[in-house]
């Protein structure tokens, strides 16, 4: 069963649960919120870009990063975790900027999504982008080279994400938005010292075996059988390897949200498994999407670089 697109481009945050409409109150559990405990459009309403990464203090450290490029007052250092009664998940907010963690792997990030969505829709939400940023295993690319998808593959090299619901296999579409990621190239240009590309990004729910690594606990192939698969995967389009994509790209296109992918490479998976690169420069790597993102929200709020900042490649302690 294939469902249809609720994408939209734009406009207000959709639902896809008419079972929502009668239900009193609505708690986010894992989000530590809900509609009767909290006054959710005085919170939120006005949010205009969602920021969404795997680790809980590069999400914070994020947030404060945004506080200083919008020029916010204060030095953000203090920003409050809006999910500190839980500790699924973080959440900070700087101006119209959300910062949230989504875990590692598809089944984590499904689940803040779900909420996250309901959040923006019970907010009243309108116009709302939303993006992934993290890391990813690069394929055929630059150590260090950030990938912008085009569109998010499973590991058989297709656009789709499969659920199991009730028995039944539902099948949705998982293009982004080619208009937002061909923006977010443009926008590379203003932080030109990493190369930026756009790409397919292949989602698995593995990190070993899934992604044809020989170095997990488990190993039911060859050195030769690997490379043979990866070589396929980069010849179809795929570019960069990670975890959550599908099921993103998916829950945001039916939702009616603009949506986009960016992720760093920490290395080529056509020349090792493991990541070898010093923590320093891992550190840098992990910079580059949130660089690239916070390039992108002073164009479309028509900001300028704070001066002290303009020039520095390293200009916040994340």
């Amino acid at each position: 069963m294939t469902e249809t697109t609720g994408y939209s481009g734009g406009g207000p945050v959709l639902i896809k649960n008419p079972h929502l409409d009668s239900m009193e109150e609505d708690i986010l559990y894992h989000l530590d919120l809900g509609t009767r405990t909290h006054n959710l459009p005085a919170m939120f309403g006005d949010i205009k870009f969602v920021c969404v990464g795997g680790s809980p203090n590069r999400m914070k450290a994020f947030a404060q990063f945004m506080h200083k490029e919008l020029g916010l007052e204060g030095s953000g250092e203090d920003l409050a975790d809006i999910c500190a009664g839980t500790d699924r998940y973080a959440m900070y907010r700087t101006g119209p900027v959300l910062s949230i963690s989504h875990g590692m792997g598809i089944p984590s990030i499904s689940i803040m999504l779900h909420e996250l969505i309901k959040l923006l829709h019970h907010a009243k939400c309108r116009d709302v982008t939303i993006i992934r940023i993290g890391t990813s295993g690069g394929l055929g690319i630059k150590a260090g080279s950030v990938v912008i998808t085009d569109t998010a593959v499973d590991a058989s090299f297709q656009p789709r994400f499969e659920q199991v619901v009730l028995g039944d296999v539902v099948v949705r579409s998982t293009d982004l938005d080619r208009e937002l990621a061909e923006e977010l190239l443009a926008c590379s240009k203003e932080v030109p010292d990493f190369p930026t590309l756009i790409g397919h990004t292949m989602c698995t729910y593995d990190f070993y075996e899934g992604q044809g690594r020989l170095d997990g606990a488990l190993c039911s192939f060859s050195s030769e059988k690997k490379l043979e698969y990866l070589k396929r995967a980069h010849k179809a389009g795929v570019r960069n390897i990670e975890m959550e994509s599908t099921a993103f790209a998916a829950m945001c296109r039916l939702c009616g949200l603009r949506a986009a992918v960016v992720c760093v490479a920490l290395l080529d998976r056509l020349e090792g498994d493991q990541i070898r690169a010093p923590r320093e420069v891992l550190r840098e790597y992990q910079q580059r999407p949130q660089r690239l993102i916070a390039a992108f929200i002073r164009r479309r709020l028509g900001l300028r670089p704070p001066p002290a900042t303009e020039g520095t490649t390293d200009r916040h302690g994340l």
